[in-house]
């Protein structure tokens, strides 16, 4: 149930992070939702290191998964797991007005969390 977990939590932040990145970053871009200037450049550089970190970090996981499928065993990537959805979270509520971020790293988290403490479980 651990690993199940897991490849949920990494998956869903690979897949919230390519959304966040197409919807926030590609689709307004296209449409030209914004003005050019230092604002708008500042707006695409935060979602666009937002979304895509969370991309490499859930893609990552996810390939590490398939060599080692106990990763969460691992004491350091547990705290290296747990300080990137921590970190996520702290971004979303300092730097984004709107929900969906801070839904979609808090969702993470909480998988997250609960693969850790149902792997420890099971040993």
């Amino acid at each position: 149930m651990a690993r199940y977990l897991t490849v949920a939590a990494f998956r869903w932040l690979a897949l919230t992070g390519t959304m966040h990145f197409v919807i926030d970053v590609v689709s307004q871009y296209w449409r030209g939702k914004r003005a050019p200037g230092p604002e708008t450049t500042l707006y695409y550089g935060l979602n666009s290191a937002f979304a895509l970190s969370q991309v490499l970090f859930g893609l990552l996981c996810l390939w590490a998964m398939r060599k080692q499928p106990d990763l969460l065993r691992d004491p350091m990537v547990m705290v290296l797991s747990v300080a990137g959805g921590a970190a996520w979270l702290t971004l979303t509520f300092l730097a984004m007005d709107y929900w969906e971020p801070k839904l979609n790293a808090g969702i993470f988290a909480v998988l997250l969390i609960t693969a850790i403490v149902v792997g420890r479980s099971q040993r």
